[in-house]
């Protein structure tokens, strides 16, 4: 036995491990990864694709290195989609510049074993040594379901796991069986893996069943708490009746609790421009660090409990499984528009990002519906545009109740969202018909059990994407609100001049340029202004105000920006603000995402000029109405 250990152990130069996690979708499998790997992770993108990549490292008890991918989930190595492509050729170790792994990790459902078998007989062809980590193995014990572990190892030929990552149980057998796998050193040899014939995808769809049946025996206590809850969440009028309210739910808490919060951060910025101001002499470099960078950013960051919160919502309904039952839900209504059903995920993801929502289109196999879903996902109101409404709203619309219950300016935000979606649903129609006709394919999804979500997990998330966000900020927002306030300061008033001395400045001449083109839409110069570094990023518009105002604005420097607009705009301007921002793609990652997934400018251009044409079209017209009926 000590000479075995001996054998195992490594040599301290050793290069580490190359370990590759595969799995079906909603296996727990990037759970499992972030059990291993911990916080020492890295996210990229695979070279000359946009499909995620995320690495992490560990160290096993021996004192092994090892680098464990997490590839994208996959049903089957007969690819159909970007990141099933990326999965197989990693598998295969045919990956561009990507080492192939000396061993994989099949994660999978240790309720839900008749799916992923098919994919365990494909990896056993391949002949790449693999672990089988049965997970979420406790939810199995309490139904009784009854796995007979070492016959199922004896039928595929691989040794059997079993794990809860979301308890970090089973880790330490499964690194040690890994290990055992590494240390046998195999000589690599070409894969024997090859695109199966329609009579061998069922002969091994056949010897599933068989292996199954024979392994995996009934449970003693099924989960009847999920068919029940089903029967009701999947019902086609109480179902969607209950995700509306849901997500209605949402929309109000993103306004409502986020104000506590909100304030503080606010009260936190104002404190410390005014004891800039107390500190340093007034002249140019106080001007600098509190219009320029306080103002500037400050007036970003205030919206950051929002942007949490709306991404906690999301988090939930991810790890809780119903995020699977939503897109079920929706695939008749997103069907009627021309969308497939799995669309629903990426165009929920870009509430939070349009980016991300772009980049996970990936799972829709048929080009023309995914190209469509890339299209309209902008039109989603992304956490961007988030402090772009709740400036709007807190400033014109009063903070007063309807019906004893619900936030007027919870209403408003909520309808701004749901405008972004009836808009999607309206745009993909229009794009199914001129473009491109046919019909939707059908959808299929595998829905997952029920589970608590994990708080760990939930607030490891969170803070992910508050640092995304902080970083962000800086960045982005701040060099570009250093430059706003360069354009906003210079040059100076000439002698003698008697207006605001940022009409001279360069913002104000390029301001006042564009201003005729605008003015249809009841922009003034200033809003005209803070479009253009918005551009980078929507929420820099917010940033970019806050400047130009606190630069140009004398007395009013001081004024909270909301109360300092509701002052100098009319609700009739504001309104055509907030209808600007729900259609137009002011955002140069976004088109740049949508260059990389579509190959080209062509559809990128296309976006661009559509969205910018609906967001002229809505403000002209909410501007026109707002002033017929007295909002001017």
């Amino acid at each position: 036995m000590e000479e075995s250990d001996a054998a195992a152990a490594p040599p301290a130069s050793a290069e580490p491990a190359r370990v590759a996690l595969v799995g079906n979708p909603n296996s727990g499998k990037t759970a499992l990864f972030n059990a291993l790997t911990g916080s020492r992770q890295k996210v990229a993108n695979y070279a000359g694709v946009t499909v995620e990549r995320k690495e992490g490292v560990l160290t096993t008890a021996t004192g092994r290195h090892m680098r464990v991918l997490d590839l994208p989930g996959t049903y089957s190595l007969r690819a159909r989609s970007p990141d099933e492509v990326v999965t197989r050729d990693a598998v295969l170790g045919k990956l561009a510049s990507e080492v192939a792994p000396e061993a994989l990790i099949c994660v999978a459902d240790a309720t839900n074993l008749r799916l992923v078998l098919r994919l365990v007989l494909e990896l056993k062809q391949v002949g790449r040594p693999f672990v089988l980590a049965l997970n979420m193995y406790d939810i199995a014990q309490r139904q009784g379901l009854r796995i007979d572990l070492e016959r199922l190892s004896q039928e595929l030929g691989a040794p059997i796991v079993t794990t809860v990552a979301t308890r970090k149980r089973g880790l330490t057998e499964l690194l040690a069986e890994v290990e055992t796998i590494v240390s046998a050193r195999r000589v690599e040899t070409e894969s024997v893996w090859r695109e199966p014939t329609a009579a061998e995808i069922r002969a091994a769809h056949a010897e599933a069943q068989r292996i199954f049946k024979a392994c995996v025996k009934p449970p003693e206590r099924p989960d009847t708490v999920t068919g029940k809850v089903d029967d009701v969440l999947l019902h086609p009028v109480a179902g969607l009746a209950i995700l509306l309210t849901l997500l209605f739910v949402m929309f109000q808490a993103v306004f409502t609790w986020a104000k506590v919060p909100a304030d503080a951060i606010d009260a936190g910025f104002a404190s410390l421009a005014g004891w800039v101001g107390e500190m340093l002499p007034r002249g140019l470099l106080a001007s600098f660090i509190a219009d320029g960078l306080i103002a500037g950013v400050g007036s970003v960051l205030v919206f950051l409990p929002q942007i949490l919160i709306l991404f906690f919502f999301i988090l939930l309904l991810e790890d809780s499984g119903y995020m699977a039952r939503a897109a079920f839900l929706m695939d008749k209504i997103m069907g009627g528009a021309g969308l497939h059903g799995r669309a629903f995920i990426p165009l929920l993801s870009s509430f939070a990002c349009a980016i991300p929502g772009i980049m996970s289109t990936r799972v829709i196999d048929n080009k023309h519906d995914r190209l469509t879903t890339i299209l309209v996902a902008p039109l989603m109101t992304c956490s961007a545009r988030i402090p772009v409404y709740t400036l709007i709203i807190g400033a014109f619309i009063p903070q007063q109740t309807v019906w004893g219950v619900l936030s007027l300016q919870g209403l408003v935000m909520f309808g701004l969202y749901a405008g972004g979606i009836v808009s999607a649903l309206a745009v993909s129609f229009v794009i199914r018909g001129v473009f491109w006709r046919g019909a939707v394919e059908p959808f299929m999804m595998e829905l997952p059990t029920y589970r608590w979500p994990e708080p760990r997990n939930v607030l490891m998330n969170l803070w992910t994407r508050a640092r995304i966000f902080l970083s962000r900020a800086g960045r982005i927002i701040l060099p570009l609100m250093v430059l706003v306030w360069v354009l906003s300061t210079f040059p100076y008033p000439p002698a003698g001049a008697t207006g605001p001395a940022i009409d001279y400045s360069f913002a104000g001449r390029i301001g006042h340029l564009i201003a005729p083109v605008m003015a249809p839409i009841g922009f003034n110069w200033q809003m005209t202004i803070a479009l253009i570094p918005g551009f980078a990023a929507r929420e820099v518009a917010v940033a970019a105000l806050g400047t130009v105002y606190a630069v140009g604005g004398d007395d009013d420097a001081g004024t909270k920006l909301g109360a300092l607009l509701a002052g100098k705009w009319s609700l009739a301007t504001a309104l055509s603000f907030l209808s600007w921002y729900v259609f137009a793609p002011q955002c140069a990652a976004t088109l740049g995402v949508v260059k990389r997934e579509t190959n080209g400018w062509t559809w990128p251009t296309v976006m661009f000029l559509y969205m910018t044409s609906l967001a002229y079209l809505a403000s002209f017209v909410t501007y026109h109405v707002a002033v017929a009926m007295g909002a001017g």
